[in-house]
């Protein structure tokens, strides 16, 4: 069926505005992932870390970011398939950025072999990925245009609330879990220090959603229940999560190898700190 003229007066505006929100997605990548540019085990880990820890850490990023496009991509979509295709978009522009950044910094060049280049190519485009679909919420404004009111949405269910605590779990530990740093703290500290910070980081992690009010906080807190009923159903069960997230992390940069159990749970507690900032901060910004 030939296209009306108002079909075709509006490829320009389309694309327009995906011309712009690539242009952001590429800005969010770059902005919300150069910390780790500047990471030197970084650099290490997309050398020596194992290929099938790699792998599974690329694949298990797919899911999660059909899940942020799907909740607020870097432009506006009403269907899946379009959620599937700017998860992929988000990828290469997550790639293509951090293969820029990396030769720009001269931490891949044409003496290293293919497997360290990619290997530090690809460890760097996951959260580079992230930053590209975090940049509709943190750099561009919501419009009338952005997605209908009438599609469902996730972000005022149980299983919703908790899978963005995970994709702002990860984004921010991600910044610190391949440090040195982590290890060290957990040495340094007792026991004590260790429960008095997992209890902090449960209690911060509550007030910083329900007790505090950030913009964002009627949008999250449920409906018809108390304080406590939230503390336990969300709070509590999050942490738990950002905990399970945390030792993943861990495992994925050899954190894990070699490690007693009490360190291993100072470690643990210890990434939990950034990751339940990160997974609160997620509910009220996405």
């Amino acid at each position: 069926m030939p296209e009306t003229y108002a079909e075709n007066n509006k490829k320009p505006i389309y694309n327009r505005r995906f011309l712009i929100g690539l242009a952001r997605a590429f800005g969010g990548a770059i902005l919300f992932s150069f910390p780790l540019f500047m990471t030197m085990e970084m650099w290490w880990n997309g050398f020596f870390m194992g290929r099938f820890r790699l792998a599974l850490f690329i694949f298990l990023s797919i899911p999660l970011l059909f899940g942020l496009s799907y909740f607020d991509g870097f432009e506006n979509t009403n269907r899946l398939k379009d959620d599937a295709v700017d998860t992929f978009v988000a990828f290469a522009v997550g790639f293509i950025s951090s293969a820029a950044i990396l030769s720009v910094l001269n931490l891949i060049n044409s003496d290293m072999s293919a497997d360290e280049i990619i290997g530090k190519i690809s460890l760097q485009a996951v959260i580079a990925s992230f930053g590209a679909l975090f940049a509709q919420s943190l750099l561009g404004g919501n419009t009338d245009d952005d997605k209908s009111d009438d599609n469902p949405s996730l972000t005022v269910q149980y299983l919703g609330q908790f899978f963005l605590m995970a994709v702002g779990a990860i984004f921010l530990s991600m910044n610190i879990a391949a440090t040195e740093e982590m290890i060290l703290l957990a040495y340094k500290m007792t026991n004590w220090h260790a429960i008095i910070l997992a209890l902090g980081t449960i209690l911060m992690m509550h007030a910083f959603v329900y007790a505090v009010e950030f913009s964002g906080q009627e949008e999250v807190k449920p409906k018809g229940s108390s304080m406590w009923s939230a503390f336990f159903r969300y709070t509590v069960v999050g942490y738990a999560i950002v905990l399970l997230i945390s030792f993943y992390l861990l495992w994925t940069f050899g954190r894990v190898d070699g490690t007693g159990t009490t360190e291993l749970v100072k470690s643990i507690i210890v990434l939990s700190f950034p990751g339940a900032l990160g997974a609160a901060a997620s509910r009220l910004i996405l």
